[in-house]
């Protein structure tokens, strides 16, 4: 008998251990590409926006990446039906094998000097498809993750699609740095940035494979939303969390996007830092995320969600503009102390983040509602910062533009946090 049921046990956590990484892998290739497309967008802006002005290509590349975010929402509602009707796993699977599919298209894109304006039409068409697929990604993988998570724990397997987002950004970010490092910048512009858009069609073809053998978590075949598509149901009946979440998820949107896309190229353009030591820095301060992101999780099961969203508001408010300030530095070493610093408040902020939003939704609409709220506050504020923070530095002629931007969002989230009810040690809502 005891040794049925440790058998039984160790099936449960190979089980476990398995939907665990399944539902972290999707990120990894989700997050693997919009780094490689933030890094490379000095280089995307002239091959596919050609202007005489640097600036204006480069704007027009952010407009390209800002694109992928407005359509989000979109995919949340696609795919969270997907999710909440049909089941977590073919919610999954989609959005990999949309992503790897977009993916390497952009690597085989001819570029504005072959096909002219097509390029450029092109290039914005495969980034709103990305869009879509993120959409319906990150939150479906928490709520995978969380409704498979043990009672008491179900923060730190929330984290896991952070942790993969992060490793992805890695990735994307490592692999660019170190092929502009091999091969030079000339070369990389005439052809080496395509290498990782291409390599990300190996990740995707693994993502598929690896998820074809998840479970359904338990209870799913209960969930229903009364004959109502679950968004119409999401929208009528739980507006207000819809509200609270793209509140709670705008100080994590905006500073993840102003810190590990917009730095880049703004350390290059605005104080002269070679590309490489830019994406240098933003890497090891990304390697920061990871350990912050895990040590938060396992914190916000014994102490709550909230005191961690307290620590990311509060946080940003007071520590945004010293940050920012040190970020001006000639020293490489003080930059990655400040986006260091940033990377403490942004990972423990989104491990309080992802399962406060799970918690708050009941489950015939989780998939849903989460992903309408996490992709509306993504795709209105997070992908659009690095345009906005470029907008605002060239109209106001002030580096500190995009922190003031930053400490508005801070506040937002700040007053989210004070309404919302501590939801740590509950069970799920049926």
């Amino acid at each position: 008998m005891r040794l049925e049921q440790r058998k039984s046990g160790e099936r449960e956590s190979v089980s476990r251990f398995r939907n665990t990484l399944s539902g972290a892998f999707g990120n990894v290739l989700e997050w693997y590409d919009f780094a490689v497309y933030g890094t490379l967008a000095p280089i995307l802006g002239q091959l596919f926006f050609p202007s005489d002005d640097p600036l204006t290509s480069l704007l027009a590349a952010f407009g390209a990446f800002a694109v992928g975010y407005i359509s989000r929402p979109i995919g949340g509602i696609l795919l969270g039906h997907i999710g909440d009707v049909i089941g977590r796993k073919p919610s999954l699977i989609l959005s990999v094998f949309m992503m790897g599919g977009t993916t390497a298209a952009i690597g085989f894109l001819p570029t504005f000097e072959s096909i002219g304006v097509t390029a450029s039409v092109l290039l914005v068409l495969l980034r709103l498809v990305q869009g879509l697929s993120v959409g319906g990604e990150y939150p479906a993988s928490i709520v995978f993750l969380s409704e498979h998570a043990p009672d008491g724990r179900r923060g730190y397997y929330a984290s896991w699609p952070m942790f993969g987002s992060v490793v992805g950004f890695l990735m994307g970010s490592g692999v660019t740095v170190l092929l502009t490092t091999a091969i030079g910048d000339a070369a990389m512009q005439e052809w080496g940035w395509r290498v990782p858009f291409l390599f990300g069609a190996v990740i995707a073809i693994a993502g598929v494979l690896f998820r074809r053998g998840m479970t359904e978590p338990p209870g799913f075949e209960n969930t229903g939303s009364d004959g109502q598509a679950p968004f119409v149901a999401a929208f009528r009946d739980h507006w207000r969390s819809i509200v609270r979440i793209v509140a709670l998820t705008l100080v994590n949107a905006v500073g993840f996007y102003l810190l590990w896309v917009y730095a880049t190229s703004y350390l290059t353009e605005h104080m002269h830092i070679s590309t490489t030591k830019a994406m240098d820095v933003s890497t090891l301060s990304l390697v920061v995320i990871l350990p912050a992101t895990t040590i938060a999780a396992i914190l916000s099961d014994r102490i709550g969600r909230k005191p961690l969203l307290y620590f990311v508001g509060v946080g940003t408010l007071l520590l945004a503009w010293p940050l920012w300030s040190l970020m001006h530095h000639d020293d490489p070493v003080m930059i990655f102390l400040a986006q260091a610093g940033f990377a403490v408040l942004y990972g423990a902020g989104y491990a309080g983040l992802s399962v406060a939003i799970i918690e708050m939704l009941p489950g015939n609409v989780r998939c849903s509602a989460s992903a309408i709220g996490y992709n509306l506050a993504q795709g209105l504020f997070g992908g659009t910062t690095p345009l906005v923070a470029t907008y605002l530095v060239q109209r106001t002629s002030d580096d500190f533009a995009p922190v003031y931007y930053l400490i508005a969002a801070a506040a937002i989230s700040l007053l989210a946090t004070i309404t919302l009810k501590e939801t740590a040690g509950k069970p799920l809502p049926p």
